[in-house]
């Protein structure tokens, strides 16, 4: 059985919420998953042992917060290359950092990434909940049986 890492930042509890139900769609799938806080992440050592990663932070001013950004800095020294990989995040009303997620860890971290980003303005609208559970089967079925 494979094994996923799920790391998010969060100010209200929203992109949390997503990442625990992503985390529920990537075990419906048959995979383990660990979902944990930038503020839990130490150095690249704890970024060990996965075969997936799904990093996720809301978007405040058409940013990511300052932990995803430092936290992606520190994720480039862990040789993430060809890992399987999946962007999130909630977002009132541009969602940009999704965007920046994804890009930077196909481009520069060179992660072999899902079909896109998951954009959620939050987990209970508009099927909010089912969207991040079929995203983490999306991510199960690209680790693989």
């Amino acid at each position: 059985m494979a094994k996923a890492l799920i790391v998010y930042c969060s100010r209200t509890g929203e992109t949390q919420q997503i990442a625990d139900l992503i985390g529920e769609g990537i075990r419906f799938g048959g995979h383990e998953a660990d979902v944990r806080s930038t503020k839990d992440i130490k150095s690249e050592s704890d970024l060990a042992g996965y075969e997936a990663y799904v990093f996720g932070s809301p978007t405040y001013h058409g940013e990511m917060l300052q932990a995803m950004k430092t936290f992606l800095f520190l994720a480039e020294k862990a040789d993430l290359e060809g890992k399987v990989g999946g962007a999130f995040g909630a977002f009132g009303w541009s969602g940009e950092a999704n965007d920046r997620i994804f890009e930077t860890m196909k481009h520069i971290l060179k992660m072999d990434m899902v079909g896109d980003c998951l954009r959620l303005k939050s987990s209970n609208l508009g099927g909010g909940q089912q969207m991040a559970q079929d995203y983490g089967r999306e991510i199960s079925k690209k680790m693989g049986a």
